[in-house]
């Protein structure tokens, strides 16, 4: 067993672990943070997506304890208590949770990918989010909510973002 102190979502944690334990196992099995979700177990997926210091990883390519000491944000910790984060609300509004599986790894991807370019365009946000699989396909709407939160977080309307926004059904016009 190895010792691990670390933040997540705010809340300071010390345990023994397994030296093996990934990530989104301690995460999951030790915090019951199950919100971050174990899709392909290969790190294909990015449906396991946290910020670890600042920086979106695959937490199940991750040691647990290569998180001692550091700071881990969760889908779980976005949220400012009953108030959704602007990705999570665009997701909700631009239709783009499809089956759920993905959202919370999209979700996380998409904080990061904002935070590092407040107002991508269609092309760097379907590049910035190239590592994270949707099953259902649905990336049009995956997009247009990135679009819709990139705006909200800017101060814009769709309109002056220029993005085109989406229709009733989360499609972009």
């Amino acid at each position: 067993m190895t010792a691990l102190s670390v933040k997540v979502d705010g809340v300071k944690y010390s345990d023994d672990v397994e030296p093996r334990m990934l990530l989104v196992q301690y995460l999951r099995e030790k915090l019951g943070k199950v919100g971050t979700v174990i899709g392909c177990d290969t790190s294909n997926c990015g449906a396991c997506t946290v910020h670890l210091d600042g920086t979106s990883v695959k937490s199940c390519a991750v040691l647990a304890v290569q998180a001692d000491g550091g700071e881990v944000r969760t889908i779980e910790g976005l949220a400012n208590g009953s108030e959704l984060h602007p990705v999570q609300k665009a997701f909700h509004e631009c239709h783009a949770l499809q089956c759920g599986y993905c959202t919370p790894g999209m979700i996380m991807q998409s904080v990061s990918l904002l935070s590092e370019n407040p107002n991508p365009t269609e092309h760097e946000i379907r590049e910035g989010l190239e590592g994270n699989l949707c099953r259902c396909t649905g990336y049009q709407n995956i997009v247009a909510a990135v679009q819709s939160a990139a705006a909200e977080m800017s101060g814009k309307s769709l309109a002056t973002a220029g993005a085109a926004p989406a229709d009733e059904t989360g499609s972009l016009r």
